[in-house]
């Protein structure tokens, strides 16, 4: 797969059992509460905008993954066509509730890889007076 040069490593989904005890964990070490939900809470570190996902064991919309960043909806959409045209199977794009789209798939090696649209502004933020941490230009990029 072509690489784009708009998109960065940018969050890890890991499956916890106590979400307060995790939340408080990731906090401690320096990452902001962006998104808090029942099932699942993200957390970024407010100086570059890298996530941790915490997913509980009720959240199933998807396991532990490994998520890419782009700030264009079409770069996803773009990576969703290549993948699907040389025959490699991809869920469908699809909108989240924090206003990210993105799709899942599997890499060689089994692993869940997830390919995800970050608005340039940031994450929408549903904990109260949180601002989204916008995205950092890549390397060599102009902002």
């Amino acid at each position: 797969m072509a690489q784009s040069a708009t998109h960065r490593l940018g969050h890890v989904a890991l499956r916890v059992q106590d979400m307060d005890r995790a939340t408080a964990f990731y906090g401690s070490l320096g990452f902001r509460l962006t998104w808090e939900a029942d099932d699942w809470a993200y957390l970024q570190n407010p100086r570059n905008g890298d996530g941790i996902a915490l997913l509980s064991p009720s959240y199933k919309a998807a396991g532990p993954h490994v998520a890419f960043h782009f700030c264009d909806r079409s770069e996803v959409e773009a990576a969703h066509a290549r993948l699907a045209a040389a025959g490699h199977p991809v869920g469908p794009v699809h909108d989240h509730r924090d206003g990210t789209a993105s799709f899942y798939f599997q890499d060689s090696e089994g692993n869940w890889l997830e390919m995800l649209y970050e608005p340039a502004a940031g994450i929408p933020s549903n904990v109260p007076g949180q601002a989204p941490i916008p995205v950092p230009p890549l390397a060599g990029e102009r902002s």
